[in-house]
């Protein structure tokens, strides 16, 4: 089927049909992408460094909030990394280099002001999985240094290509629940690996799943150590500040700032306190033979960046780390992104998930010179800026200072951090990460399916692994969406009349909704079927090659069992039946004096008002579904669409041979007051003069339907006139169909 296009889309006169609405071409189409090269590459490349909107602006206002932001999440930051460091099987100076890398060089190309950018938890724990995972199969080739650089380059060379080349938006395709899932599973995950640390208690691996460690724990509970002192009163001393703070500001609202900063400032408080008492207890208690202390701490931590080097990046470490490079990047985006979002919806911004990417991606790349291990966006401490009031990314230069300042100057003082301490730490860290009963509820009461899905997500990570949980999180969130493209919600259609306002004032209208009972309208309103021989279907879904086949089978099922068969299969011999056609063994007089009974089916009226997009398969379900409409009928059925906006299903369902051709409508068409395009500019002239009757198969004439002869002055028909069987709306093309029937019932 081939195209029109016409000369113009302005001025135009009922009554002249030798000029129609142009219907899109792949001509006009391509003079829809014309554009400036030049501006658009300038575009693209400043807006890959959103600091050179906000940093000329920045003022003296901002700074303060700034400070307090900055320098709060760097005291925070400090014992986090170290402690999420050796969850990871690193040294603790390697969580500062990963903690400093990521807040300096995430304020040049970040679009949130609340995230931190450092290492967390969960990428944690898979970093330690890493490792050993590679030098089991590997033993001696790489260290755990050079394993956890070269997956964070890697990574961050795959988050970067995908900011640059602006596919963000691949991470919308994972729900809410599933990143929910997988993060509370993952945080009982890591709280459980620590208990034994925070008690002192070895002898078994901690990096089995969870419920093997908890069992293992329980075993060896006898084995506790001195270390249980540090740990449990740590835990307990994070949690008493924590409630404390909360009851003071209830108690003394006026108050409340600065049960605001004792509260944030908790774990570096614990810690020092810890610190102390280690060096009080330990500092003269050495082994001279073995050189340990009575209570495990972390020694000596090297100042300054002692490990900056190019990072190892060969095929045969790409090749070992291939199986673990999708989690990890899945991870780096997935947690990313979703704190970014949370907090720009908090606090009323909106972020860019490229861009966010992009500075993934940079962080990653450039830490890994400085012997960082792969970092996102950290929740408590994005929450933590947020609530200290950060005005702007640049929070997180203040932050590297801190970080900076401690790596050169406090790392002597870091010899005493006992590691149960680090543990309780951890454990109050991701006991946040955890989905709260309310909000597990919220996700049954709005969606049973993604419910399951967070359940599943939880249950794998705990008796699996995390690897496992995100991937089965991610895979059944896909196929849920999946299903629900090739199962959408289809209904044929009644029409009630809705009235608004009382006595002579009153108006009213048609509105089409469901013939069947849905439990969501009240069953006791009465739904008027259209006209005998017109059925109503709507999909609310776009039209697809999903679910092209659900449309077919609907609309041939329903004809096929509430209308006439227009041939009488009374006489034709079994012999000459299809061999699909199951007739009955009688007669089939009866069958033939039922089937009289029933209505002729006339037209067919689709609605696609929420159809966005079709396609070539659907596009040929709907010619597969009007063919065996019409064999049944034995005489043509006239399809009739509403309403068609999109150019492109306007152009696909004309190639499909719908729309065009003479309708047994007598209504006039839809018009409206004629708007020059353009002031006047015709559609020929801002498209470079489109000719018509040229060897384009799409600029081929289609035969016109003829203009109603109309005295209504300046008007045009909304929808163009070659294509009678398509209309503005749903109530338009019932009308055209029900008076079809009728004219078509008087020629008989």
């Amino acid at each position: 089927m081939s195209f029109t296009t016409v000369k113009r889309l302005g001025k135009r006169i009922v009554g002249h049909p030798e000029e129609t609405v142009p219907i899109i071409s792949s001509t006009h189409w391509r003079h829809s992408l014309k554009g400036n090269p030049t501006n658009a590459v300038q575009t693209y490349l400043i807006s890959l460094f959103p600091i050179i909107q906000w940093l000329p602006r920045y003022n003296f206002g901002w700074l303060s909030g700034d400070l307090i932001a900055g320098i709060t999440v760097g005291m925070v930051v400090i014992p986090q990394g170290m402690s999420y460091a050796q969850l990871a099987g690193l040294t603790p100076e390697y969580g500062l280099y990963s903690s400093f890398v990521g807040v300096l060089f995430y304020c040049f190309f970040a679009t949130s002001k609340d995230v931190s950018i450092g290492p967390v938890a969960v990428m944690s724990i898979l970093v330690g999985q890493v490792i050993v995972h590679v030098q089991d199969n590997h033993p001696g080739v790489w260290t755990g240094p050079e394993i956890a650089s070269g997956l964070a380059v890697i990574t961050g060379f795959i988050t970067l290509g995908m900011g640059l080349l602006r596919i963000g938006w691949l991470v919308e395709f994972i729900p809410a629940p599933a990143v929910s899932g997988f993060m509370t599973g993952s945080a009982f995950t890591i709280a459980t690996t620590q208990i034994p640390g925070l008690l002192g208690i070895t002898g078994f691996s901690t990096r089995d799943a969870a419920y093997l460690v908890i069992i293992n724990t329980l075993k060896g509970l006898s084995g506790a150590k001195l270390d249980a002192a540090w740990g449990i009163s740590g835990l307990v001393g994070l949690y008493l500040i924590r409630y404390g703070c909360e009851w003071g500001t209830k108690r003394w609202p006026h108050r409340a700032r600065i049960f605001f900063f004792a509260s944030v400032l908790r774990t570096a408080f614990v810690m020092i306190v810890l610190t102390l008492a280690t060096w009080l207890f330990c500092r003269n208690k050495q082994n001279p033979q073995t050189g340990r202390y009575p209570i495990r701490i972390l020694l000596t931590v090297p100042s300054g960046f002692k490990h900056i080097q190019r990072p190892i990046l060969t095929t045969s470490l790409l090749s070992a780390l291939a199986d673990k490079i999708p989690v990890a990047t899945i991870i780096l985006l997935l947690e990313h992104i979703a704190i970014a979002k949370s907090f720009g919806r908090l606090n009323g911004y909106k972020i860019n998930p490229a861009q966010e990417l992009i500075a993934i991606g940079v962080t990653n790349t450039v830490g890994s010179v400085f012997g960082a291990y792969p970092a996102t966006g950290s929740f408590s401490r994005s929450a933590l800026k947020s609530k200290c009031g950060v005005r702007t990314p640049a929070a997180g230069v203040v932050t590297a200072i801190v970080v900076i300042v401690a790596l050169y100057g406090l790392t002597d003082a870091f010899y005493w951090i006992p590691t149960a301490g680090l543990a309780a730490v951890i454990i109050h860290a991701v006991a946040d990460l955890m989905a709260s009963p309310d909000q597990v509820y919220a996700y049954w009461r709005i969606s049973p399916l993604e419910f399951l899905i967070w359940a599943a997500a939880v249950l794998i990570t705990i008796f699996s692994s995390i690897e496992n949980g995100i991937y089965a999180s991610v895979v059944a969130s896909l196929l849920l969406l999946l299903v629900r493209l090739a199962h959408p919600r289809e209904n044929f259609l009644g029409k009630v009349i809705v009235s608004q306002g009382d006595g002579q004032d009153a108006q009213t209208r048609d509105v089409y909704i469901p013939l069947k009972k849905n439990g969501v309208l009240n069953p006791h309103v009465n739904i008027v079927p259209p006209v005998s021989g017109v059925i109503i279907y709507r999909m609310e879904e776009s039209f697809l090659y999903p679910n092209c086949s659900l449309v077919n089978s609907a609309l041939v099922d329903e004809i096929k069992s509430k209308y006439q068969r227009g041939q009488d299969m009374t006489h034709i011999k079994p012999s000459e039946r299809p061999w699909n056609d199951y007739g009955k063994r009688r007669s089939g007089v009866e069958d033939q004096a039922l089937n009289l009974q029933k209505p002729i089916i006339h037209a067919i009226v689709l609605d696609f008002a929420s159809v966005s997009h079709i396609d070539t398969t659907s596009v040929q379900a709907l010619i597969d579904a009007r063919r065996e409409i019409e064999k049944w009928a034995d005489h043509p059925v006239e399809f009739h669409f509403a309403p068609i906006l999109s150019p492109w299903i306007h152009r696909a369902l004309v190639a499909g041979g719908f729309g065009v051709g003479n309708s047994h409508s007598t209504l006039p068409r839809d018009l409206a007051a004629v708007v020059p395009y353009r002031d006047g500019v015709s559609f020929e002239e801002e498209d470079n003069k489109v000719e018509r009757g040229s060897d384009d198969l799409e600029a081929s004439d289609i035969k016109k339907a003829p203009s109603p002869a109309s005295d209504s002055g300046d008007l045009e028909p909304i929808v163009p006139l070659n294509t009678p069987f398509f209309h503005i709306d749903l109530a338009s093309a019932v009308k055209a169909a029900e008076s079809g029937v009728k004219r078509t019932e008087e020629k008989k």
